[in-house]
């Protein structure tokens, strides 16, 4: 959805006020004491956790495949495997981390599937995830240049509002890994957002262009 990668302002470096913050509010019920009420057989605590993350999951799946279909579909199945894994459901993580480690194992699958049947298209040329504004162009654009690993803890943190302890846990890294390759990310990503970089880039594309045209002018 276009909303996706609006948040281009505060990817580079801030943190979100709140983010290690638990995802319920004071009165309710946590994710965690749902969780254990549908494993005894609660409905009512599924469709709440459902109504929590579906949003979320939709979200994290939009921002990594092309097709807002396979988005829905993948973000459905990730319920369905908590569905089907409740019996074995163990109180020993968050929820969150819980239900973003299957949706990240959902996601490696998926991407093994688009390899072996179809090449991959241009990243850049993400028809399901339109932006009207020219910002979240170039965001796409310089997230897709970044190591796919660093752009996968930049995005857990920034879009997801993992905390470092939680991403550490979801990838099985040290948390100073996560904080080293964070950091790394977002250097990269000022980078290629960089205005002066990325005219730069332009003047030497056209540059390029040019010499190549010279020669083939020159012999005619």
């Amino acid at each position: 959805m276009g909303g996706n990668f609006s948040r281009f302002r505060d990817i580079t470096g801030s943190e979100y006020p709140g983010a290690d913050q638990g995802d319920a509010p004071d009165g309710m019920n946590t994710d965690e004491v749902l969780m254990l009420e549908f494993q005894l057989g609660s409905r009512p605590a599924f469709e709440e956790l459902y109504s929590r993350y579906n949003g979320p999951l939709y979200g994290f799946f939009r921002r990594r495949l092309e097709s807002p279909q396979r988005a829905e579909d993948l973000a459905q199945e990730t319920f369905l495997a908590v569905i089907r894994g409740v019996s074995r459901y163990e109180p020993r993580a968050l929820v969150r981390t819980y239900l973003y480690g299957i949706a990240l194992k959902l996601l490696a699958s998926e991407r093994r599937k688009q390899h072996k049947t179809a090449a991959m298209e241009d990243p850049a040329a993400e028809p399901g995830a339109p932006s009207t504004q020219e910002s979240g162009f170039w965001v796409r654009e310089a997230l897709a240049k970044l190591d796919p690993g660093d752009r996968e803890i930049l995005m857990l943190r920034e879009y997801e509002q993992l905390s470092y302890g939680e991403i550490a846990e979801l990838l099985r890294i040290p948390v100073n890994t996560v904080r080293s390759r964070l950091f790394r990310a977002r250097i990269a990503l000022k980078e290629h957002l960089n205005p002066m970089s990325l005219q730069a880039k332009a003047r030497s594309s056209a540059s390029g262009a040019t010499t190549t045209a010279t020669p083939a002018e020159g012999e005619a």
